[in-house]
């Protein structure tokens, strides 16, 4: 009787191990995180559907693995803890592979590189000549970003901290705000809603844009990594970024 409840507990402990590393009873489908208020790079589109550069690069990736892509739209700051807990089996949001980040999870190698913006509103009076002339004012960043990490440990700002990009806009938009930071491409498809502008492009820490995997997930990453040298060399990488990112 002690060894059959032995063995009883042996398997429930290997079943909560497999379903806390992220193992799933499917091998035909990837659960993949992303922080869909960040147009052009994810985003819900008018038919309610994913869309936006890493949206379609992800779903070129899964069909050429002949894995169906599951999408999980969650706060930004909230992917790398998905991801550990196994809720995700992998992360492309615009996120750069720092190496803060690279102690929680692994990184494949860039698929793209990235700059960042500096937005005003239209009718603001303060000018923006280098990232140091934000000094003094109150900066919005999107919690968890590279703006985020880089504004704080550079320059003496009221720092204003948002779970989504889209409401440090309309706090920048309503007036308590003054400046917001971000991703230079998504920062260009708010300007071109109206009423703001970009005040400077620029770079705070670089940002190399990698999937994100389970720290330790070698297979995985190295899968990714095969995919994004193909899709770079025949050019699809090209052409996304000629969609979605063009001025």
């Amino acid at each position: 009787m002690k060894r059959w409840l032995a063995v009883l507990v042996s398997l429930l402990m290997l079943v909560t191990l497999l379903g806390s590393t992220g193992c799933r009873p499917t091998s035909d489908k990837l659960v993949v995180g992303t922080s869909a208020d960040y147009e052009p790079f994810e985003y819900i589109d008018e038919d309610g559907n994913y869309a936006g550069f890493d949206i379609e690069l992800m779903e070129e990736i899964g069909r050429r693995m002949n894995l169906e892509i599951e999408w999980q739209d969650i706060a930004f700051d909230g992917l790398i803890g998905s991801l550990q807990t196994g809720k995700i089996d992998a992360i492309i949001a615009a996120m750069s592979a720092t190496p803060e980040r690279q102690q929680q999870v692994d990184f494949t190698q860039p698929y793209f590189i990235g700059a960042d913006a500096i937005i005003l509103a239209e009718d603001s009076d303060i000018v923006i000549n280098r990232n140091e002339d934000m000094a003094g004012y109150r900066v919005g960043v999107q919690t968890g970003t590279i703006q985020e990490t880089w504004i704080e440990d550079n320059i003496e700002v009221e720092l204003f901290r948002y779970e989504r990009a889209e409401q440090a806009i309309m706090d920048l938009q309503s007036g308590r705000i003054d400046i917001v930071a971000m991703d230079y491409y998504a920062a260009t498809s708010f300007v071109n809603r109206g009423g703001l502008t970009v005040a400077l492009r620029t770079q705070f820490a670089g940002q190399h844009m990698a999937i994100a995997v389970q720290k330790g997930n070698t297979e995985l990453r190295d899968q990714l990594d095969s995919m994004i040298d193909e899709l770079q060399a025949e050019g699809f990488v090209d052409q996304l970024a000629l969609k979605y990112l063009t001025d």
